[in-house]
């Protein structure tokens, strides 16, 4: 078990450092960011772990351009693995998105994925980016995943984005501003859940049990 935590903090420690490793990179290549959050959870709870878009400036899309190339539009994929170690997941719209109306929202899922397709009216419902800022950018969307009972503490879920099916677009999905991994105009960073040890709960008799122990125990201290 300890060696599975150690991996899981090598994991994570490499996706930090690949975070902070791109910034620079994608900011001198002009590559907008997609970024799925990492956390810890026990089996048998539920923890939201956000979904960022970074938008950088000199991109085809993004707070720099004019109008009509806008990040308007979004798909983002998320492969989870081992499926079996998640008993329910979602992916729903969160941060700057969850006020705003989508003119087309899906969020497709089956063994293993689960993806959010949205896309906004740039006139009535833009998408207020803060163009150039810190990683991991601005939060557009939460997965809320609930690890299975037979999930195994020490083990970890990974949560990988699918490199051709996430993807930035304008409000219409201009081919021409289009942002994906294959066109050299996205970078992708993973997360990955820590499946944590389970705390164990005492019912109200085992608690009055234990206090009653307790206080045998101070008595003959005492005596």
């Amino acid at each position: 078990m300890q060696k599975n935590f150690m991996r899981i903090a090598f994991v994570l420690a490499a996706t930090v450092a690949a975070l902070g490793a791109a910034s620079p990179a994608a900011a001198q290549q002009s590559q907008d960011m997609v970024v799925v959050g990492s956390g810890s959870a026990a089996p048998t709870t539920t923890i939201d772990i956000p979904v960022s878009i970074r938008d950088l400036s000199g991109s085809p899309l993004g707070m720099d351009q004019p109008a009509g190339s806008k990040i308007q539009s979004y798909s983002i994929k998320v492969d989870y693995a081992p499926a079996s170690s998640v008993q329910s997941i979602t992916f729903t719209r969160g941060g700057i998105t969850t006020s705003l109306t989508p003119t087309f929202e899906s969020s497709p899922s089956g063994p293993g994925t689960v993806s959010l397709l949205d896309t906004f009216q740039e006139s009535t419902n833009p998408i207020p980016f803060t163009l150039n800022a810190a990683p991991p950018g601005n939060q557009v969307g939460v997965l809320h995943v609930t690890i299975a009972a037979a999930a195994i503490p020490g083990t970890g879920i990974s949560l990988t984005l699918d490199p051709v099916l996430t993807q930035l677009t304008d409000q219409a999905g201009s081919g021409a501003t289009k942002e994906t991994v294959a066109n050299g105009n996205l970078v992708l960073i993973n997360g990955l859940i820590a499946v944590s040890g389970q705390v164990p709960t005492l019912s109200t008799w085992a608690l009055m049990l234990l206090a009653i122990s307790l206080s045998a125990v101070a008595l003959r201290m005492r005596s």
